[in-house]
């Protein structure tokens, strides 16, 4: 009896965690952002830009600043466009992303990557890039909602 009183308890504990964590993934929402960045680099690089994120209908201004290391030289500037998933608030996007790349730009190019802050907030974006750019680096970014 007493096993079976304790298996009830714990199996009521595990649905009643897994519908916390559900209903918490159920009330996460999504959005758009797009923002334009400026990029330099002989090696070491750095990129800065601003842009806008639209969630729930109102529109938030943001900045972008970065840092990127690795094999990388040139200038670019990167119109970037996409999703923002998983926020419940548009101060969710703020944060640092980290990714690791290769890619070039010699006039026009484009680029394609997902990456995730430590809130959770996944970025999917596309962009067209303009400039004179080869890297194959690792590079983190930092986008602060005004």
């Amino acid at each position: 009896m007493k096993k079976s009183s304790t298996f009830r308890s714990v199996a009521a504990a595990v649905v009643a965690a897994a519908g916390i964590s559900f209903a918490g993934a159920a009330r996460a929402d999504s959005g758009t952002i797009s923002f334009s960045v400026y990029k330099a680099a002989f090696f070491v690089g750095g990129s800065g830009g601003e842009g806008t994120l639209t969630f729930h209908g109102r529109h938030y201004p943001i900045s972008v600043g970065g840092i990127s290391g690795g094999l990388a030289f040139g200038a670019s500037k990167t119109y970037f466009h996409g999703a923002v998933r998983h926020i419940r608030r548009a101060r969710d996007v703020t944060g640092v992303y980290g990714a690791a790349g290769g890619g070039g730009a010699v006039g026009k190019g484009a680029q394609v990557i997902v990456m995730t802050n430590d809130k959770g907030a996944q970025l999917e974006l596309s962009g067209k890039q303009v400039g004179l750019q080869v890297n194959a680096d690792l590079s983190g970014i930092a986008i602060t909602v005004k």
